[in-house]
């Protein structure tokens, strides 16, 4: 009855969002409160009943009850539980009910607390919402239903796919999805205010802390999948230019400019017509991953499904959602008045060159991303683009787009001071002048631009300093005085710091262990010594061991450095046998914030082991940086200031009349 009840709440769930889609826009065009209302109650329960039927799938894979074909193909009675819980998300039915919910819980949270917002935008957001939602119950419905029956059930599940026996996943999906499917709310803003005809500064500000609430969850979901891919797959690497690792990068991209636009647009009323086109094209790019992975047009370690009738169903929604959403743009945008100017030189001309190299950063992508298939579609010719194509088209990219940062902070609005913004930034400029020295004569090898780049990520995070300095006129005033002065400062002024130093840390990371990466690879036996970036490694012995569902042969590996005994590590092959796959554990050494990385291959004939072992420098900074930029970000969004009703305009603004 779990498995009814499940599929029965999902129902229920799209009956509500069918209900929420078209009464609230019958009250807004009738202006009946009552009707507008509808659409509060009918979010919150819809969350409701996704929640229910979310946690019945949970269910029968924790009862591993086999007579489910979800649980059945994806579960296995002797897995660990807390794989058994996380197994829900390994799959594309799960993890498509996962994405229902999500989008579900953004709606009920703009229900219970945009009570700040205007009745009839709400009601256009919250239906906006469940159009979408509706339209992926209808998919999870029809296709992807997670509580088939099996009509005679088999005694055991098939397991899940061993890559995917990791708490990582426990973490990685429900952030990303958080992150993907948030941007929905800026979608369903933007479409909503082309409904109404509002748009000017106070949209801006009812936007953005949703905005930047999927912006942070986005972070640290692709920062948590970057960590997961370099510790579990056994690869060494962090990061691929993998077609899915792609799809969620660009509405990374893409919703990093609309916060910075969306500032603009708060600060001035101006850039309307770009940063709605921004909003829609976020989540645009949301839909565009989720096609990407469940369509079966790529074959790679994240996709979920290969079912064409699936990927056609996700056709139809894009072209739906995102032509739809196009074509209202392409008729409201002429309509919209220019709103405040400002002069080149001035922090918003900084933050619209912000968004030109992000968006051209994002498109690069894009069309490294789509080109093969569309030549694959169009020609039957099959070609790789690789690290190589977007290594020489992203990189440059972000070199003028990482030496403006600071700059940006530094400058007035409205009109700046270029010149004042460069002797504030003085300080900044000579660390990352003496950090190039000291690197260029300290590094042996690699690139000749590695001590360059990493001379502007200094330059980033010195000028994020900067910034709090020249506010606080800390080394001017007293330090007390100082001190009152930081603890006064806004939160988003913190956020701002932290984020933009995060960046700077990030690229640290990714220079140092992309440049001085050692590798050795060997096959090694029991009293074999390797030595690897100043360490030495030496295998003192092979076991064998009985895993709860798989087999697993154990490599215990000692570490020395100058003699001196630092750690043992034991990376290891696991062997499932219900799903004939096997797997490897790579084994970590930190070392402040670098690592010995040592991942197992197959083993010889001879009795000896393939072994990878690398020594990774610096190499913690690369997730580091996103974790603090999620907290910088996590600080904005707990500025009061986004807290609280936004202004009303003057009637003089320039808003989107309504058309007759």
């Amino acid at each position: 009855m779990i498995a009814e009840a499940g599929h029965y709440a999902l129902v229920l769930a799209l009956a509500l969002a069918l209900i929420q889609s078209i009464v609230p826009v019958i009250g807004a065009r009738l202006h009946d409160p009552a009707l507008m209302n509808v659409a509060r109650s009918t979010a919150l329960a819809q969350f409701a009943f996704t929640g229910l039927s979310f946690a019945a799938l949970v269910l029968l894979h924790v009862t591993s009850d086999f007579s489910v074909v979800n649980v059945f193909e994806n579960s296995h009675s002797l897995k660990p539980m807390i794989y058994k819980i996380t197994g829900v998300l390994g799959n594309h039915e799960g993890s498509m009910l996962l994405w229902v919910l999500i989008l579900s819980l953004f709606g009920g949270m703009v229900a219970a607390f945009g009570n700040n917002l205007p009745l009839s935008l709400r009601a256009h957001v919250l239906a906006v919402q469940a159009w979408v939602g509706s339209a992926f119950y209808l998919f999870i419905l029809l296709t992807s239903n997670p509580f088939l029956r099996i009509a005679n059930p088999p005694i055991e599940g098939r397991d899940l796919n061993p890559v995917l026996h990791d708490i990582g996943l426990a973490i990685h999906p429900p952030m990303l999805y958080l992150g993907y499917v948030g941007f929905s709310i800026s979608f369903s803003f933007a479409v909503a205010a082309l409904i109404e005809g509002r748009v000017d500064a106070a949209w801006a500000r009812w936007v953005r802390p949703w905005t930047l609430m999927a912006w942070i969850f986005l972070t640290l979901g692709i920062a948590m999948g970057s960590y997961w891919a370099y510790y579990e797959l056994g690869w060494g690497g962090w990061w691929f230019w993998d077609p899915v690792e792609n799809a969620s990068l660009m509405p990374w991209l893409a919703g990093t400019a609309l916060l910075h636009s969306a500032v603009v647009m708060e600060k001035r009323d101006a850039l309307k017509v770009w940063t709605i086109l921004l909003s829609i094209l976020t989540f645009s790019l949301s839909l565009l991953g989720t096609f990407l992975v469940r369509s079966g047009v790529l074959t790679s370690v994240h996709t979920f499904a290969s079912d064409p009738a699936r990927g056609v169903f996700i056709l139809a929604i894009l072209c739906l959602f995102i032509g739809g959403s196009l074509t209202l743009y392409a008729w409201r945008a002429p309509s919209l008045k220019q709103g405040g100017l400002f002069a080149p030189i001035s922090r918003e001309g900084a933050l619209v060159l912000n968004n030109l190299f992000l968006t051209t950063a994002c498109a690069t992508v894009f069309v490294g991303t789509l080109y093969p298939l569309a030549l694959e579609v169009l020609t039957g010719e099959k070609i790789s683009v690789g690290a190589p194509f977007f290594n020489l088209t992203f990189g440059p990219l972000c070199v003028p787009l990482l030496i403006a940062v600071p700059f940006g902070t530094q400058l007035a609005w409205k009109r700046g001071d270029l010149m004042g913004a460069m002797q504030r930034l003085l300080a900044a400029g000579i660390v990352a002048l003496v950090t190039v020295a000291v690197t260029w004569a300290w590094a042996r090898g690699g690139s000749a631009f590695a001590p360059l780049a990493i001379g502007m990520a200094v330059f980033v995070v010195a000028g994020s300093i900067s910034d709090i300095v020249e506010r606080t006129q800390l080394f001017r005033v007293p330090l007390r005085v100082a001190t009152q002065r930081a603890r006064g400062l806004p939160r988003s002024t913190w956020g701002s710091a932290f984020a933009h130093a995060g960046l700077g840390i990030a690229l640290i990371g990714i220079v140092c262990e992309t440049t001085w990466n050692s590798e050795r690879i060997a096959s090694m036996k029991p009293g074999d010594v390797a030595n690897v970036g100043g360490y030495e490694v030496r295998l003192d012995d092979v076991t064998q061991q009985q895993g709860p569902n798989y087999r697993e042969q154990v490599s215990r590996f000692s570490v020395t450095l100058d003699g001196s005994p630092i750690g043992i590590m034991t990376p290891s092959k696991r062997n499932f046998t219900t799903r004939g796959m096997s797997t490897t554990e790579a084994a970590l050494l930190t070392r402040g914030v670098s690592q010995l990385y040592i991942s197992l291959g197959d083993s010889n004939t001879d009795g000896s082991v393939a072994v990878r072992i690398y020594h990774k420098p610096l190499v913690l900074l690369i997730w580091f940086g996103p974790v603090l930029m999620a907290f910088g970000g996590m600080l904005s969004l707990s500025d009061r200031r986004l807290r609280v009703g936004a202004p009303k305009p003057a009637k003089s603004s320039g808003s989107l009349q309504a058309a007759e």
